[in-house]
């Protein structure tokens, strides 16, 4: 049983995110994700404006008409979200935890894959798999994925990028969409995001805190790793001491922005002082300009 508190905070994410989707976001998704191809559907007359490329000249002659064939784009797909829930997720600084901007951002994608046909899929991980849903459809299912996101308890609390694109490899049969939401605080993923990349429709989703980039001058604080519990303690008002802590994570998004391009991954920075949704639309919209 779902408790209460959390049953109407799923009901409300439900409500709010479905409601961007039907407004905002669902043409998006569509255009940047085509379908897996296209079929033939059916003949019908030739009508002013069609393509004399698809004329039908067998059934044309037999029904003493010009007749075309219709095709329709094979839409189906399986998308495949693939979420970060280690230590560090468990951290947010400007009201909501990166954790629970993943599990809205997940909804989004997953209410406008159902609609447009698409088959939904979900891998929790830290640096074991902590949870996997099949792929399946409707808003059920959708649903049960966003309980998973909400409810699950990791048992580890590290980091293992790699090991969890290894196992939606061994998953995923045939090319599928692989959305893969994390803050990357990880190493030694390079060569198999590099196989995910070529294997399926890649996009990785950075999560980003502005706590995890700069300190305010408030005195001695104590930073902890959430990932291995390592505690130091810290001069905030000293500027060589913020000065450090703002190097080390501009050198931590070069090198995640730098990983996923070498791996012809697609790149999304969502953070949690922001709207989700902007930046998922800007990145869908320049992916179907490009076709």
């Amino acid at each position: 049983m779902i408790p209460d508190e959390l049953f109407e905070k799923i009901r409300r994410l439900e409500v709010r995110t479905r409601g961007r989707v039907e407004s905002v976001f669902r043409g998006e998704y569509q255009s940047a994700f085509k379908g897996r191809g296209i079929e033939f559907a059916e003949v019908r007359p030739y009508q002013v404006g069609d393509d004399i490329r698809n004329i039908d000249w067998n059934v044309s002659a037999r029904m003493d008409d010009t007749y075309v064939k219709v095709y329709e784009e094979e839409r189906e797909q399986t998308v495949m979200l693939c979420v970060d829930v280690s230590g560090s997720e468990n951290f947010g600084s400007q009201g909501k935890l990166k954790r629970e901007v993943a599990a809205e951002i997940c909804a989004v994608i997953a209410f406008s894959a159902v609609q447009n046909n698409d088959t939904v899929g979900l891998l929790l991980f830290s640096d074991e798999t902590e949870r996997f849903v099949r792929p399946g459809s409707g808003r059920r299912h959708v649903l049960r994925c966003i309980r998973e996101l909400f409810t699950a308890e990791p048992e580890s609390i590290g980091t293992d990028i790699g090991g969890a694109l290894r196992r939606v490899l061994r998953i995923l049969q045939r090319r599928s969409i692989l959305v893969l939401v994390s803050d990357f605080f990880d190493a030694g993923y390079d060569s198999v995001l590099r196989a995910a990349g070529q294997r399926h429709d890649t996009i990785g989703i950075e999560l980003q805190d502005p706590r995890e980039e700069e300190l305010p001058p408030v005195g001695l604080v104590d930073l902890t790793d959430a990932e291995t519990g390592e505690t130091v303690t810290v001069d905030s008002r000293d500027p060589a001491a913020r000065a450090a802590i703002e190097a080390a994570a501009q050198a931590r998004r070069e090198r995640t922005r730098a990983i996923l391009r070498r791996a012809g991954v697609g790149h999304v920075i969502v953070r949690t002082d922001g709207d989700y949704l902007e930046p998922l639309i800007a990145f869908f919209r320049r992916r179907a300009r490009r076709g």
